[in-house]
């Protein structure tokens, strides 16, 4: 289908929910599914939040500032540490036990709060070529994927965010920062905290799009591979390697492939 008939096949799905529950992270997949179900169905549509550690702080102040600014009913659901002890122990399919716990308290609140409501999540077409064991909770708990379903792609995402106003329309791809520590290494609030404190630094730097792994001690960085080059700064290394160690780390070293979707779990493909 062309773009502009995936559009309308989105708008039929939404309008056969009657009403929808949109999981709201905060992201460009998210956001645009909030606004342009908020364009179809306006008041029959909710958003709903989860924070938790391994989300980023900010990424959740935006979701509550943009239903605010647009008038969208908005529910956030306080998890604690309490959350580790589902998936702490970080095995292969942490994703699917994370989706499946998190979620499952989402479906709860919706089922007391809004029962009329389908859940939908902002899950892209592009998404089913990653490894991602949490499609499987998504689909134990009838979470709807509308984009998925409609055919839409990142880039038809962003393209229909844009056309919506949305200003994050370009902001780069982000995830779990749980998905920063290599399966079989204990997941802790305090790792949590180091990777968000170095991605954010680095964000401040000028680096859009960038993920700090989490190897114990060591903090591999991963950049776009054509802003490798911008380290070839004495200064730039000089700060990095400081504020890292000051945030946890031992060792810090630069990925030399760069930044690729889902570098962890290529010791899964191998």
């Amino acid at each position: 289908m062309e773009y502009r008939e995936k559009l309308q096949d989105l708008e039929r799905r939404l309008r056969e929910y009657g009403e929808v529950a949109v999981s709201f992270s905060g992201g460009v997949d998210s956001t645009f599914l909030l606004l342009f179900a908020k364009k179809v169905l306006g008041e029959n549509v909710s958003a709903v939040t989860i924070s938790a550690p391994n989300f980023a702080p900010d990424e959740i102040r935006y979701a509550q500032e943009l239903c605010k600014k647009e008038g969208i009913r908005h529910f956030v659901l306080e998890l604690g540490e309490e959350i580790f002890s589902a998936f702490s122990h970080n095995p292969p399919d942490r994703c699917y036990i994370c989706k499946k716990t998190l979620f499952g308290k989402v479906v709860d609140e919706m089922r007391a709060q809004l029962p009329e409501a389908v859940v939908a999540d902002g899950t892209n077409l592009d998404d089913v070529s990653d490894y991602r064991p949490g499609r499987k909770a998504l689909e134990e708990l009838s979470i709807a994927s509308p984009l998925k379903e409609a055919g839409l792609t990142k880039k038809e995402v962003r393209r229909g965010l844009k056309e919506l106003g949305g200003d994050i329309w370009d902001k780069p791809a982000f995830a779990c920062l749980a998905s920063r520590i290599p399966y079989g290494e204990t997941i802790t609030k305090e790792k949590l905290t180091a990777i968000y404190r170095a991605e954010s630094l680095l964000q401040d730097l000028g680096f859009r799009q960038v993920r700090v792994r989490h190897h114990g001690t060591l903090a591999r960085i991963e950049v776009l591979p054509e802003a490798r080059g911008d380290f070839f700064d004495l200064g730039l290394m000089d700060l990095v390697n400081e504020r890292l160690k000051e945030f946890g780390f031992l060792y810090v070293t630069l990925d030399l492939a760069g930044y690729r979707m889902g570098s962890l779990n290529e010791e899964i493909e191998e």
